[in-house]
């Protein structure tokens, strides 16, 4: 979610003060996802220049209201579906992409180091879970998704374990680029 449409979010419920759609965005994640005030005010300011929202200044605080065109974007934005052009780059997967061409280092225990602590933090939010209201729906689906997100990556740290172990059965980690399969461009049929 990105912290412009939380905002949008927040506003088309009616007006807010700035500081209100920072607590009232952690509140609704159920404080997992904290969000700096400042980054609340500087968005506010890039919405307000799109013509997305309307401050209206009283005596001591601005309260800020969504427009019409912040109606629209905010739909917009709620009906597309999700970016899954091509993977992020991710930490972890660029780690063991590192460890396997480091030579002496061991990429079996590191897989297996940092799947143990995937663990411990599923465990984690599992506790968190057990002890949430059962009303406290932002925290418990934010807690649901860091899970899922989790056990996916569990999944792939047992898949690269095992693929890392097979090469490492056939002599070695470095595998000659002449024999590395070429990534395919997106879009293209592999025959």
């Amino acid at each position: 979610m990105t912290v412009r449409h939380a905002l949008l979010a927040l506003l088309s419920e009616g007006p807010k003060y700035g500081l209100q759609l920072a607590q009232e965005f952690e509140a609704g994640t159920g404080d997992m996802w904290p969000l700096n005030t400042g980054q609340v005010y500087t968005t506010l300011q890039r919405l307000e220049r799109d013509d997305l929202v309307v401050a209206d200044d009283h005596e001591t605080q601005t309260s800020y209201h969504i427009t019409d065109e912040g109606r629209r974007e905010l739909d917009a934005w709620l009906h597309s579906p999700p970016d899954t052009n091509g993977p992020p780059r991710d930490e972890l997967v660029m780690k063991v992409l590192v460890a396997v061409r480091i030579p002496g280092v061991d990429a079996v225990a590191l897989v297996q180091g940092y799947r143990r602590h995937i663990i411990e933090s599923m465990q984690q939010y599992t506790r968190l879970k057990e002890h949430a209201a059962e009303d406290d729906i932002g925290l418990l689906l934010v807690a649901d998704s860091e899970l899922f997100r989790l056990e996916a990556v569990a999944r792939w740290l047992d898949a690269a374990d095992a693929r890392i172990a097979r090469l490492g059965d056939r002599g070695g980690l470095a595998v000659p680029a002449s024999v590395r399969p070429r990534p395919r461009k997106r879009g293209a049929v592999r025959r």
